[in-house]
């Protein structure tokens, strides 16, 4: 089955120093825009190890002069974290600064606790994003904003900076639930989803029958309905298994540890680790095929997101498990 590749970062703390992250996830975004990668997703999180990338818009702009082809697109810039008018003049420079190449993912935040810190009530989220987002898009697409909600109020704001790809990029949105999904194909917004495959499945078929219901007429082609998963690739599937595992408990330690600080969580680090079991794919380039096979099948995905960087995994871990996957495994997947 042929399947369109992306790649995902946390860009996660390491036990090392942060300019060596840094430079190492570059190193590999110059690999994923050699391989072949369609597009390079990264996300955005405050206050917790969880993420070295609190702001995504500076790590693409680094990105976007090291790379040729791939296209970036944050999953997600938490909207209701910025100013929404410097949100839109941002996209703007940074879809120039890659000639095209930047798509727009957004959401409202998913932690709560993250949310705080910025004075955001998390019932507020809800609201806030969707006026946020009515903000960034007139000021996308439109000479002037006038806009006059509960939370932003502008006036005959003159627009002139406009994204390079017009009317304005590609739009993302990282979901769990069916029913989100299905408002995201009606509005043509690809999503990405990390659940296991018979949960993915749901999402995926909400998306796809709202899609088909709203412009299966219209001759465009379906937007991208990926699912996304820890992978790590040897030469053996025991120690692949292992070090995946190694990497993968790392990462999870730093998504635990705000609901630990904050207590606003009963699942414990072995509880989260045992739910996540069925997103962690490892083994040789044979292994991974079939569970790729099974995964797509299973779901019904149309794009598929590895993340081969996370936890303490070396770069040179990192960079190997994707040259096997790139020689190896993509190319059963590209015919």
């Amino acid at each position: 089955m042929k399947v369109e590749f992306g790649a995902i970062d946390h860009v996660d703390r390491q036990d090392k120093p942060i300019a060596e992250t840094y430079d190492s996830r570059l190193k590999l975004l110059e690999m994923y825009d050699k391989a072949g990668f369609s597009t390079f997703h990264i996300t955005e999180h405050h206050s917790t190890p969880l993420g070295l990338a609190p702001s995504p818009m500076i790590f693409l702009a680094a990105a976007s002069r090291i790379t040729q082809r791939i296209r970036f697109a944050p999953l997600v810039l938490i909207a209701t974290l910025y100013n929404p008018l410097r949100l839109a003049a941002e996209i703007c420079m940074l879809d120039h600064l890659t000639k095209g190449r930047f798509e727009i993912g957004t959401g409202r935040g998913v932690s709560g606790v993250e949310l705080g810190f910025f004075n955001v009530k998390e019932q507020d989220a809800p609201t806030m994003y969707g006026e946020a987002m009515e903000v960034v898009m007139a000021a996308l697409t439109r000479g002037v904003v006038d806009f006059h909600g509960r939370f932003f109020d502008f006036t005959n704001v003159p627009i002139e900076l406009k994204p390079f790809q017009l009317p304005h990029p590609p739009l993302w949105y990282a979901t769990n639930s069916p029913e989100s999904a299905a408002k995201a194909a009606r509005q043509q917004t690809n999503i990405v989803t990390l659940v296991d495959s018979a949960e993915a499945a749901k999402v995926i078929a909400g998306y796809k029958n709202a899609w088909t219901a709203s412009h299966g007429a219209s001759g465009k082609k379906m937007p991208k309905a990926g699912i996304t998963r820890f992978v790590y690739v040897a030469e053996d599937d025991k120690y692949a298994r292992e070090r995946g595992a190694f990497g993968s408990r790392k990462f999870y330690e730093s998504l635990v540890y705000l609901w630990r600080k904050f207590n606003v969580t009963a699942m414990s680090l072995e509880e989260v680790i045992r739910s996540a079991e069925a997103t962690l794919v490892t083994g040789t380039p044979a292994t991974v095929r079939a569970k790729i096979e099974q995964d797509l099948e299973i779901s019904g995905a149309n794009y598929y997101v590895p993340r081969f960087a996370y936890g303490n995994l070396t770069h040179e871990e990192s960079a190997r498990s994707l040259e096997l996957f790139t020689n190896e495994v993509m190319p059963r997947f590209q015919k």
